[in-house]
């Protein structure tokens, strides 16, 4: 406790609380559709894929829109882009509020789309979170801005029962007081002190550019355009991310030939992916499998999320520790495990529900772990990796519940969904245990280096993130 107190005065902690309660709310937003998911399929007809589409557009709205806007962050003030963050998302929760009449699936997508931007401020809560804290306390600061996870635990907690009571549509305006809490927080607390470097207004026109494309991909996708089916569904997120990039500056492009880049995406899409889209999904999940009551299961759902929230900043302070690499290793093979468990097994409930605790608990550790490595890989591009790497871990998030309705609808179990997860995670294992020795030349922090008598070529190589 005196070593966590200690490292919060280093900093300053009214901009670490303002980017908490930014990502927070901004988290609850975005899940929003998912305890609320089986109280709208009463009011508008769906499949079981459909669902699982619905829930998965809004984490897929901020794996892309990230990408985006930490482009924007590294351009422009982040408090500015933090309140323009809040206003965009908030218009969904607006819009069913007041809206006289039952909305259509399509308008569900649009909105979902705009939840996504709540998603999104992960690219500019972590980051200006992290610039006002020294380098030696980047996982510990991250994985307390990142904490803000925790607002998946209010959208099981208010929204099953308010829709219970109020109507779904109306429940979502729960959510407006929630977001002019964290504008206030962000408005009075927060302060960025990044370097920035780019055109802001360049930055913002490709934010845009990816905004409106991404809701004509997805409103095109359900129209068939792509072709009917799956198909179009499944190639979603390429078409996304092909957008999101097509419009970054080329120099930002340069770390997408980086074979680092590419592996840290994949864990991340593993570890933050699994946390989000079975966040998404979870209460479907467990209504189908287990006929859990509704509110029994949001509440759950925020049983889960509140233990992978809660265990994320341990995750950064271990990655401090012993370094990001060697507890990824660990936490993946775990993943791995739980999902095979599940997929063979098809547990009882209570089993169930404690392979779902030991799967969230690894979601969790693994999220912070993984973030530990990347302010220390890609110094002075802290901002446009959190973009990167966070879109990679909303497209895993995507993918989950949407594989999860169609293995469902397809053989009726949802074996073969947990079945692909475990063979992901594996695979990430794999690569992230060829990379080791290579990655902890960068990854340890400079006086673990010293301890274990690493020549001073090799820490100073380390400390500049080469």
């Amino acid at each position: 406790m005196k070593h966590l107190l200690h490292s919060l005065k280093s900093g300053n902690w009214r901009a670490l609380l303002a980017c908490f309660l930014y990502f927070d709310t901004g988290f609850t937003v975005w899940v929003m559709f998912g305890p609320l998911a089986p109280f709208i399929k009463k009011d508008v007809p769906m499949s079981p894929a459909e669902l699982g589409f619905l829930v998965a557009v809004p984490v897929l709205g901020a794996a892309i829109l990230r990408v985006t806007l930490g482009n924007l962050y590294q351009a422009y003030d982040g408090r500015r882009v933090a309140l323009m963050g809040i206003a965009l998302s908030a218009l969904p929760a607006v819009v069913l509020l007041f809206l006289p009449f039952t909305p259509s699936y399509t308008l569900l997508l649009v909105l979902g789309v705009l939840l996504g931007v709540g998603g999104a401020s992960f690219a500019v809560a972590l980051p200006m979170a992290g610039s006002n804290y020294p380098p030696k306390v980047q996982g510990l600061v991250l994985g307390l801005a990142a904490a803000g996870n925790i607002g998946a635990v209010l959208d099981g907690f208010m929204f099953p029962g308010l829709a219970e009571h109020f109507g779904w549509a109306k429940a979502t305006g729960a959510a407006l007081p929630l977001l002019a809490l964290a504008a206030t927080a962000i408005f009075f607390w927060a302060k960025d002190n990044a370097p920035k470097s780019g055109n802001a207004a360049l930055a913002l026109r490709s934010f845009g550019i990816t905004l409106a494309g991404l809701l004509v991909l997805v409103v095109a996708v359900h129209a068939g355009v792509f072709g009917s089916g799956k198909s179009g569904v499944l190639l979603l997120p390429v078409m996304g991310a092909l957008l999101a990039i097509a419009v970054l500056p080329k120099h930002y492009r340069s770390v997408l030939v980086e074979s680092d880049t590419w592996v840290v995406m994949l864990v991340y899409s593993i570890t933050f992916g699994g946390f989000v889209g079975m966040s998404s999904y979870v209460t479907t999940l467990l209504i189908t499998l287990y006929q859990m009551p509704k509110i029994e299961a949001g509440l759950f759902m925020s049983l889960l999320a509140f233990i992978g929230a809660m265990v994320r900043p341990v995750g950064g302070l271990i990655a401090d520790r012993v370094s990001g690499v060697r507890a990824l290793i660990v936490l993946l093979a775990a993943i791995s495990a739980c999902d095979f468990a599940f997929a063979i097994w098809m547990p009882p409930v209570a089993s169930g529900i404690v392979l779902l605790l030991a799967t969230y608990v690894c979601f969790g550790l693994g999220n912070g772990a993984t973030f530990q490595l990347v302010p220390h890989r890609w110094q002075g591009r802290t901002g446009l990796m959190s973009g990167i790497v966070g879109a990679a871990g909303g497209i895993g998030g995507f993918y989950l519940p949407v594989i999860m309705g169609i293995a469902k609808e397809s053989t009726g179990s949802y074996q073969m969904g947990f079945a692909t997860f475990g063979a992901i995670a594996a695979l990430a294992f794999v690569l992230v245990a060829a990379h080791r020795a290579r990655w902890l030349v960068w990854a340890l922090p400079q006086e673990v280096h010293l301890t274990h008598e690493v020549p001073q070529g090799v820490a100073i190589q380390a400390d500049s993130g080469a």
